[in-house]
């Protein structure tokens, strides 16, 4: 009596399949990837943009006098980003008290806008 020895191995529809599988992973993984990056770019946009904008209401707070009313553009450097900030100042039913908007935009996109009130001193 001959005995075969058959070798069993993978068939091709089942490596198919497993690099099926496999390749859905990996474009997950990626998606996952591009979405954490994409996140982290803003972040530091975000934080970029708080920075300047903080500034401007610190520099508003820290004058002796009440800021006029009207619009002031001028634009923050922040490492390597350059910003634009426009600050609002809009008078409030109070005459002693004044709003201050800081809008800081980079283009056309608006990253963020802070507001405070400031009194006369």
């Amino acid at each position: 009596m001959k005995r075969h020895n058959r070798q069993r191995g993978f068939t091709l529809i089942e490596i198919l399949v497993a690099l099926g599988i496999v390749a859905i992973a990996l474009v997950a993984g990626l998606q996952a990837t591009t979405a954490l990056t994409n996140n982290a770019i803003r972040q530091s946009e975000m934080m970029l943009a708080q920075i300047c904008a903080e500034n401007e209401l610190v520099k508003a707070r820290l004058a002796r006098q009440m800021p006029g009313v009207g619009d002031t553009s001028l634009v923050c450097q922040q490492g390597e980003v350059q910003l634009e900030v426009t600050v609002t100042v809009a008078p409030t039913p109070n005459p002693n008290f004044r709003r201050v908007d800081a809008r800081v935009h980079q283009g056309a996109l608006t990253l963020l806008r802070v507001s405070t009130v400031l009194g006369r001193f």
